[in-house]
């Protein structure tokens, strides 16, 4: 008899999960709260108390390649980055393609999830729903999987400025309730925070506000979506010849190679916008226009919020804007999973250990997890598509979690590393290394990409899966859940990065295997340099063995040409 599965949610996690269990002979059943799939990507005019909420002009910040799941390439002619819509249609088509509705129940929530009586024996849980017209109903499964997202509880430091606030008479609002910048035209307003959700909505008010101010308590590296030669910038940035690469040098050089590369764009310091932190150290704000938008004085940048005066707002460094009208606070979420017992039930501030950032290592059986709960530089969804593979066989007893003790030392282990990189603590609890995370985790799938056979028997694959972008197909060439598209997908992968643009035929020169920037050039060259000084490694050792070997030299060349 086939195991069942709860699935909560069905937005992309959830959806991903649904085909992870049928892929494995598993029965799930997806509760939906809402009238819809989605989730976060499902755009209301209205913002709902307890679901997601976006604003109308949002556009994704990781491109179709990178972000699609690995089995279903989005259609050609789909823009490389995409509003909000787009993506949304992609999962529909994903869903219908997949067949996945049929194990959806809309409009029904999860009131509570428990362990059964005889958990340690069985492993199941005891979930209670409540439809729309307010009946309970209570159901028995094998498995768990919380799909339900963290951006749901918006965080307000109001509470920062007891009685201040109460006596300003403008309008304060959080980002997740903010939809379009109509209600701010003609108007002075503030925005505070400087993540991407801050950078959107500063620039987008204050095309039409009077003025517009950005407060930010540390500022910001700013990345554009566009790369060199106006490619995504996250086919040209993320792939396994970069983590190779980066691995090799000093994290100061990167840093400082990173940085000036940026620089050379728009001097960060002149802008208002340099940080205290180092590139590696946080995330980095995506935004095209920002910089431009500084340049004309629509935006204005100033440092951190300190307090309100009257219709006025103080800054750390003791200057006051006066007269504004709005206050618009960028400042993140808290993540809460109410319906789980009080030791899971908290949010990503780094006090839910979790194996993998999947896993509660606390439990007796390996039956519950948590998706999504982590943060990368790369697109989330390939990520928890890998992990809905690896969470799915484990359930299924087909791939066996380590002992207790070894994952709390896993995660300790991953944490003090993550310290040691990251300012920001909520950050270092839950940010995984996007390459090397999925790699772990194919590794326990049985489908991580055997790049040395690829090279030796298919050198044209095997150097686009090294040297070019990490696109989600790579995990489907072999293994479980082997797709037999895959090859193609990644051979034509920068064809349908093409595909949009072409609205005006000109003839097309072939594209070389590696796109190299600026910055890619200075790390190679700083590669080579350290290879040098440490020829006596090991690691130089195979190098140079693997380059002597004429064969494997002479099918590379073959397959360049």
């Amino acid at each position: 008899m086939s195991q069942r599965v709860a699935v909560i949610g069905a937005g992309p996690s959830g959806l991903t999960s649904i085909k992870s269990c049928l892929d494995e002979g598993l029965k799930p059943t997806c509760f939906e709260s809402s009238d819809d799939i989605g989730g976060l990507w499902r755009f209301k005019e209205t913002p709902e108390p307890g679901r997601s909420s976006i604003y109308r002009s949002l556009v994704v910040n990781t491109s179709k390649e990178m972000m699609c799941f690995s089995d279903f390439p989005m259609p050609a002619d789909y823009p490389n980055y995409m509003l909000h819509s787009q993506l949304l249609q992609y999962f529909r088509l994903y869903a219908q393609h997949f067949d996945l509705l049929r194990h959806i129940t809309f409009q029904t929530s999860v009131l509570t999830v428990r362990q059964r009586p005889d958990f340690s024996r069985s492993g199941q849980w005891e979930v209670v729903t409540e439809n729309r017209e307010g009946q309970e109903q209570r159901h028995v499964f094998d498995g768990v999987l919380v799909c339900s997202g963290h951006y749901t509880q918006p965080v307000s430091p109001l509470d920062q400025f007891p009685g201040q606030f109460k006596s300003f008479p403008g309008r304060c609002l959080h980002s997740w309730e903010y939809k379009d910048a109509e209600a701010f035209r003609g108007k002075r307003v503030v925005v505070v925070g400087i993540g991407n959700s801050g950078g959107d909505i500063a620039v987008e008010i204050s095309r039409a506000a009077e003025k517009t101010f950005l407060s930010t308590r540390k500022g910001a590296w700013v990345l554009a979506r566009m790369s060199s030669s106006g490619l995504p910038l996250d086919m040209t940035a993320i792939s396994r010849f970069t983590v190779l690469l980066t691995s090799m040098l000093p994290r100061a050089l990167v840093n400082w190679a990173a940085e000036r590369t940026l620089n050379h764009r728009y001097d960060h310091r002149l802008y208002g916008l340099q940080p205290t932190h180092r590139l590696l150290e946080q995330k980095p704000l995506i935004n095209d226009d920002l910089p431009g938008r500084i340049l004309q004085g629509a935006v204005v940048l100033k440092p951190d919020l300190r307090g309100f005066q009257g219709s006025g707002l103080l800054f750390q460094d003791g200057t006051m804007e006066g007269d504004i009208d709005a206050v618009v606070f960028c400042t993140g979420y808290n993540g809460t999973f109410s319906f789980l017992p009080p030791s899971l039930c908290s949010g990503p501030q780094g006090d839910l250990n979790l194996y993998r950032r999947v896993f509660p290592p606390a439990l007796e059986r390996p039956t519950l997890a948590i998706m999504g709960l982590f943060q990368t530089k790369g697109p989330i969804f390939p990520a928890v598509e890998m992990q809905a593979r690896w969470v799915t066989r484990v359930i299924a007893g087909l791939t066996q979690l380590p002992p207790r003790k070894t994952m709390l030392s896993k995660i300790e282990t991953e944490t003090k590393r993550n310290m040691k990189s990251y300012l920001c603590p909520r950050q270092a609890a839950l940010h995984v290394d996007y390459i090397p995370y999925l790699d772990s985790l194919a590794e326990q799938v049985g489908v991580r990409p055997n790049i040395l056979g690829l090279l030796l028997r298919e050198p044209s694959v095997g150097l686009r899966v090294l040297l070019g972008p990490c696109t989600p197909y790579q995990y489907r060439l072999r293994g479980p859940g082997k797709w037999d598209g895959a090859r193609q997908a990644i051979l034509t992968q920068w064809e349908r990065v093409a595909q949009p643009f072409r609205t005006r035929l000109e003839p097309e020169p072939p594209r070389p295997l590696v796109l190299l920037s600026p910055l890619l050039i200075t790390l190679s060259v700083g590669a080579v340099m350290l290879a040098v000084v440490l020829s006596q490694c090991k690691l130089t050792l195979c190098l140079q063995d693997l380059l002597q070997d004429s064969t494997h030299l002479l099918d590379w060349l073959s397959a360049l040409l």
